[in-house]
């Protein structure tokens, strides 16, 4: 008897090893990846800079705008998780979630 949780999926190379997964809808995956289209657009616009020899202030302005924009993609993962995964280890009885949870917020800030 298999007794994984349905988001958790061997990857076949060994008999331990789980890489959990989560599954997300179309909508929610284009949201996703629009915004990380936007922050790789900035992230060649600084690029750019550099081949431009901007000024040093300048780039440094694109650095922290795209440091943001990956502070509120990884808030808005941390939300989708809590409001998703989370709740359902919760209700399911596993408290260690909470932990977990609590360790990923200290790697986001």
């Amino acid at each position: 008897m298999d007794n994984r949780n349905d988001k958790e999926l061997s990857c076949g190379c060994c008999d331990t090893c789980r890489h959990k997964h989560t599954p997300r809808d179309d909508k929610e995956i284009k949201q996703l990846k629009n915004r990380l289209s936007r922050v790789s657009g900035q992230i060649n616009g600084i690029i750019k800079m550099l081949d431009d020899n901007r000024y040093c202030g300048d780039i440094l302005i694109q650095v922290a705008a795209v440091e943001s924009a990956m502070q509120s993609f990884g808030y808005l993962i941390l939300q989708e998780h809590m409001r998703t995964c989370m709740t359902e280890e919760i209700q399911s009885g596993n408290t260690e979630v909470v932990d977990e949870v609590l360790e990923l917020m200290k790697k986001l800030k």
